[in-house]
């Protein structure tokens, strides 16, 4: 129950995170340049490698190795499976992207909106998965140093849900939603996070033994979608610098996070 406790308010910070960041919408009476959406993907992106890497990749070769397997297989295994999941759903999923004015999936006829949501709450699954693998990981060992850890990436994932809530709802705008109704959508969007990150701790408490896996699986899943959104997103604009700079940032930041307080 403390793990359940601990995994609502961790994803809970961060679809507030996410809701934070899309209430920008109503400080942007403007319509925003394209070098602010740059930065704010470019920052998500490089956040998100880093807790891929630092916070789901490398603990998932420890646990793999502190079970008497060879670390590398299910960290691989799982990392591939995690993309393939995300591949599979962009394919299957109805969705819209209105960055680059194209949808994706199965044909469907479901208005716009609906697509947009599709698409956005899509990609925050892995987030919610990675926050929730983390605290039942630490509570799986009764390690403080673990829960520490989970809770530095439930920060670090919180900081680059709120650029990326606003790389939702400015959008909306600019396309010609309302303002209340882009900042709904784009809170709306991380929903997702919390439920999925609720669902893992419950997966985990039953299936302990693939832990490795699993945490693998949630990285594989996240560098999918930064390779396959977040980066070509943010090299949209014409001064592409910016977001090759706003990822080396978010990726120290979160570096900084994981080794400080994990």
């Amino acid at each position: 129950m403390q793990t359940l406790i601990w995994t609502a308010a961790g994803t809970g910070f961060i679809f507030l995170m996410t809701c934070f960041g899309s209430a920008m919408v109503f400080f942007f009476h403007k319509e925003e340049k394209q070098s602010v959406q740059t930065i704010f993907l470019g920052f998500a992106a490089g956040v998100m490698v880093a807790a891929s890497m630092f916070g789901l990749l490398a603990p998932a070769i420890e646990e793999a190795e502190s079970r008497g397997l060879i670390g590398w297989i299910p960290a691989s295994i799982g990392f591939l499976a995690g993309v393939f999941f995300l591949l599979a759903m962009d394919r299957l999923i109805p969705h819209f992207h209105p960055a680059t004015n194209t949808r994706e999936g199965l044909s469907s006829s479901m208005k716009r909106t609906t697509l947009l949501v599709s698409a956005v709450t899509l990609h925050n699954i892995p987030e919610g998965m990675a926050v929730g693998l983390s605290f039942a990981r630490a509570a799986e060992h009764g390690d403080e140093g673990l829960f520490t850890a989970a809770m530095a990436l439930a920060l670090g994932i919180g900081i680059q849900n709120f650029p990326e809530g606003a790389a939702i709802s400015l959008p909306l705008r600019r396309e010609g939603f309302k303002t209340g109704k882009s900042f709904v959508i784009g809170c709306l969007s991380g929903i997702t996070e919390p439920l999925f990150g609720i669902l893992m701790v419950l997966i985990a408490a039953w299936t302990g033994p693939v832990m490795p896996w699993l945490l693998a699986f949630a990285a594989g899943a996240m560098m999918y979608v930064v390779v396959e959104e977040l980066i070509p997103e943010a090299r949209l604009a014409e001064h592409s610098g910016l977001g090759t700079i706003a990822v080396m940032t978010g990726f120290t930041l979160m570096m900084i996070l994981d080794v400080a307080l994990g």
